[in-house]
């Protein structure tokens, strides 16, 4: 057992990807573990895996769309293990496409799950962790500091959610409760198999840069350590870093790179492939 022994973690959007590494990378370190998702079958499969690695988990079934679906969520979780000592609010997805072609729907569904969603999971979960003086992490992205063109509802959505963290951080200062904003670069997931309404297609393919993806195992790993240690903020990745060092400081310079750098063709091209 691990520095969690006996801890009771509940991470949304856990049936694959960054959200199943860190369960896994949770249980390992003694946490049990409750994975939520839309998915049943996936977060079937995840519990299975938690339970070959020596752990125990719940799934429970969750749409963070619905508040009172993830209310129900975080009552079961406390009602079937007893507390709530970590929650990681990480379901979401991705809108693409140029802002002159985004509808009004698309933005409400991008801002629904990525943004009110993580912000009605921590909302629900709050009372419990209150108790145990427990971890709330949300799952932002580096896309919070670099406006790539064809992403303008994502970046949005993780700028909104860093906001919301770091007043989240502020509010909490004295309750013994802590929050944390993890800004991942690319990091292997499904995030490039579900489309602009949510649905998941694995025949899609991923045109994300395969030199600069990491293995979700290893982001749960940072992930794990920025959440145990209370980090109120985490930028991780090389390129990661760069990206945020440059979009907060020198912002005219990343709009060259976004507008005119070797890469800009390539953004342009990931955004078409979804709209």
């Amino acid at each position: 057992m691990g520095a969690l022994d006996g801890r009771v973690a509940w991470i949304t959007g856990a049936g694959s990807g960054i959200g199943r590494a860190l369960a896994l990378e949770l249980a390992r370190r003694g946490a049990v573990i409750a994975v939520s998702g839309r998915r049943v079958a996936n977060l079937e499969e995840v519990a299975k895996d938690i339970e070959r690695v020596g752990g125990r988990a719940l799934p429970v079934a969750c749409d963070v769309t619905e508040e009172e679906d993830v209310a129900r969520a975080v009552a079961q979780v406390v009602r079937e293990l007893g507390q709530l000592d970590i929650c990681v609010a990480n379901a979401g997805f991705s809108v693409m496409g140029s802002i002159a072609k985004l509808s009004a729907e698309d933005w409400r569904r991008q801002l629904d799950t990525n943004v009110i969603g993580a912000v009605i999971t921590a909302k629900h979960a709050l009372p419990h962790l209150e108790k145990t003086k427990g971890r709330v992490a949300f799952v932002a992205s580096v896309s919070a500091f670099v406006p790539a063109p064809g992403l303008g509802a994502y970046n949005a959505s993780k700028a909104a959610l860093r906001a919301i963290g770091l007043t989240l951080a502020a509010e909490l200062h004295g309750t013994g409760v802590s929050a944390t904003l993890l800004h991942p670069g690319f990091v292997e997931s499904e995030i490039a198999q579900v489309d602009n309404k949510g649905h998941f297609d694995p025949a899609r393919a991923d045109k994300r840069p395969k030199n600069l993806m990491w293995k979700a195992e290893d982001a749960a790993r940072v992930m794990a350590d920025a959440i145990w240690a209370r980090k109120r903020e985490l930028v991780f990745t090389g390129h990661g870093k760069v990206g945020a060092f440059v979009g907060q400081h020198a912002p005219g310079l990343l709009h060259l790179a976004l507008t005119r750098g070797p890469g800009a063709k390539q953004a342009k091209g990931l955004a078409e492939s979804k709209e």
